[in-house]
């Protein structure tokens, strides 16, 4: 029986709110063999299965087929929660744009994001999750599904309904949820120029779904075998060939934990090869080992309890004492979780001698990040030690891998360069910190295809001018940046910044942050005047100038969810005005994965394809370094914010990870 609901869309979104709590979620998965599929989704072949990572795991899948050939970096924000963003070269199509015919000698190139949620653990029913393939993306690999799975020692059973670019197998039948409203029976055809943009009355449609099954049986602690039934539509939106069958076979190695390799032969037709790096730094992070100070004749409790703390990272400014307690002015923390920090000035003190209760101040760069010491103690303190302003200059060298994807020129532009960052600090409350880049080599000097469009002011879209001057040789100047901070009141602080911000950009400004540092908000505002750098990443500018004023809200949550938000009102770098929505999740070794979405007085019709900015961000350390990435489905002008080393709020909530 139908029942015809007048608002379809409402009616789809109710009913996917209501599958997300139709079972509790647990901690944990229950399969221990699980594995990226070739579209970098934890899946078989090419389906995707209900089970997910651990949160904080990561991983990057490069994809060889027929047709396409696709990179996937994906992550795990929570147990239950995994997130994927997806590059891909679709050969026997060619990518045309307008008058540019240069460009129709390349193959088709597409992006987009996927998203799946676990619903339920395997108990005695199924692992249950929902998911979304290429929902903001052109919608060419459009799909969406709904999978359980159930694993019996080494053996790991799928099934699962699709929609979409899921929904060709001949075993289809009517869309199930077509019973609930005729809304569900419509599919609506991609339209031009849509990508990037939400199309919320395409999930779930369709007349008819599709079932998909798979199994993953592990032969050994580092082979697991692979067999599905594959639903993907023949040929479809991509030109894949019409197969033989609809069944794969697929066997992926281990190399290490961290490295795997596999292969398939796919739907009676083709053989592929893929290549996963998977991590939880989460886990690998190494953890800070105690290292006792050294201990020197003469030298009383006190003199040893600084040394071992700056022995472990954590320099003292100030050590006052009462009858009772002692107290640390703490500065220059080297740890990114005040529960480490916790642990070393305990073993100090045991390792000292020391009985008193100890209290804490924790200052970065000269701002209260941490505050024990009340004024009542303040009142009847006497000082024991006090250091001197130093001083010193902290440096880095390394070689990095800066991507360019998605370029309508070639599938893979990018350049090795060599990076240097160097922190001179002045005083503990006055910084100049420099970026240095010189390019070992590169393949974007023939980046040369202008943007769709430069609306309302170019600020983005000329990314490729920077990018092409790296083969002129020489040192480029990322950054030249002088940071000032102050705290006039308490819980109040300021940081006034000038010099060189990021690649595209100079100025002054500051900003001004309210934080106390026992409370999960924190509100403030911002004010910048910028300049536009000439592209030869030197001192020049061109001639666009902007004043930038943003109001910026805070919360994190500590709770059962744990997240942090960022609301923030104003106006953007090309001069529209309107807000941003950012959620991110954090972890204590520095990871974090997010997401955001920008809406300004920019016109859907004015911005063009995908609507509005939005995009997901990774900041993930990896072999001493950090990757440092951010996705959005084009680069365009409206929505864009200047990219700046630290905001103040970054600098206090270091030490208070959410995880």
């Amino acid at each position: 029986m139908n029942i015809n609901l007048n608002n379809n869309l409402i009616n789809k979104l109710l009913l996917f709110v209501s599958l997300f709590y139709i079972n509790s979620i647990y901690s944990s998965d229950s399969f221990e063999f699980n594995l990226y599929n070739n579209y970098g989704i934890v899946g078989t072949i090419h389906t995707p299965s209900a089970r997910t990572f651990e949160e904080g795991v990561h991983g990057v899948t490069i994809y060889k087929g027929t047709p396409n050939q696709t990179i996937t970096l994906a992550a795990s924000p929570f147990n239950w929660l995994e997130a994927s963003f997806f590059y891909t070269n679709v050969t026997d199509r060619p990518y045309c744009y307008e008058i540019y015919d240069v460009v129709c000698q390349q193959d088709f190139k597409d992006k987009g994001f996927n998203i799946k949620a676990r619903l339920k653990e395997q108990g005695v029913f199924p692992a249950i999750a929902i998911g979304f393939n290429d929902f903001a993306g052109t919608g060419i690999y459009s799909s969406e599904y709904i999978v359980g799975s159930y694993g019996i020692n080494k053996t790991d059973f799928h099934f699962g309904i699709g929609f979409g670019l899921l929904d060709g197998s001949d075993l289809r039948f009517k869309n199930p949820f077509s019973y609930l409203s005729d809304g569900f029976n419509d599919r609506p055809t991609l339209a031009a120029n849509i990508g990037g943009s939400f199309q919320l009355s395409r999930y779930f449609s369709g007349e008819t779904a599709s079932p998909f099954f798979g199994v993953s049986h592990a032969l050994h602690k580092k082979l697991v075998l692979k067999a599905e039934y594959d639903s993907s539509v023949r040929p479809g939106l991509v030109p894949f060939r019409i197969p033989e069958n609809d069944f794969s076979f697929g066997l992926d190695y281990l190399i290490t934990d961290n490295f795997s390799i596999g292969v398939s032969y796919e739907r009676g037709d083709y053989a592929s090869f893929k290549f996963v790096y998977k991590n939880n730094p989460v886990k690998s992070f190494k953890k800070s080992e105690y290292a006792r100070g050294e201990l020197r004749r003469g030298d009383n409790k006190y003199t040893q309890l600084i040394n071992n703390l700056e022995a472990n990272g954590i320099g003292v400014k100030k050590l006052t004492e009462t009858a009772n307690s002692i107290g640390l002015q703490l500065t220059q923390v080297v740890h990114p979780n005040l529960r480490v920090v916790e642990d070393i000035i305990a073993q100090s003190a045991r390792d000292a001698g020391i009985t008193k209760d100890i209290k804490k101040d924790i200052e970065i760069a000269n701002l209260l990040a941490v505050s024990e010491i009340d004024d009542a103690y303040r009142a009847t303190a006497s000082t024991i030690y006090e250091r001197r302003s130093e001083r010193k200059v902290n440096t880095n060298t390394r070689v990095q891998f800066r991507p360019f994807i998605a370029s309508r020129e070639e599938f893979f532009k990018g350049s090795f360069l060599v990076e240097n960052d160097t922190e001179f600090i002045i005083r503990e409350n006055l910084f100049f910190n420099t970026n240095l880049k010189y390019s070992l080599a590169d393949n974007l000097d023939d980046l040369f295809i202008p943007p769709v469009d430069t609306f309302p002011a170019q600020v983005r879209s000329d990314v490729k001018e920077y990018l092409n001057k790296m083969k002129d040789g020489g040192v480029l100047i990322g950054r030249a940046q002088l940071d000032y901070h102050l705290t006039p009141f308490k819980n109040h602080h300021i940081m006034m910044s000038a010099g060189i911000f990021e690649d595209m950009f100079s100025g002054a400004g500051m900003e001004y942050l309210y934080f106390k540092p026992d409370t999960n908000y924190a509100f403030g505002i911002d004010i910048f005047k910028v300049r536009k750098r000439d592209y030869s990443w030197r001192f020049g500018h061109l001639g666009y100038e902007n004043t930038l004023a943003t109001a910026n809200f805070y919360y994190r949550n500590y709770g059962t969810l744990p997240f942090d938000m960022r609301v923030s009102a104003g106006e953007y770098l090309a001069g529209d005005v309107g807000y941003t929505l950012e959620l991110s999740r954090s972890f204590y070794n520095g990871v974090q994965f997010g997401v955001f979405a920008t809406f300004t007085d920019v016109t859907y019709d004015q911005f063009g394809e995908g609507s509005f900015d939005k995009g997901v961000f990774f900041h993930i350390p990896i072999y001493g370094n950090l990757i440092d990435y951010t996705w959005r489905p084009l680069t365009k002008d409206p929505g864009a914010k200047l990219n700046r080393r630290n905001t103040l709020h970054d600098l206090l909530v270091r030490l208070r990870p959410i995880n």
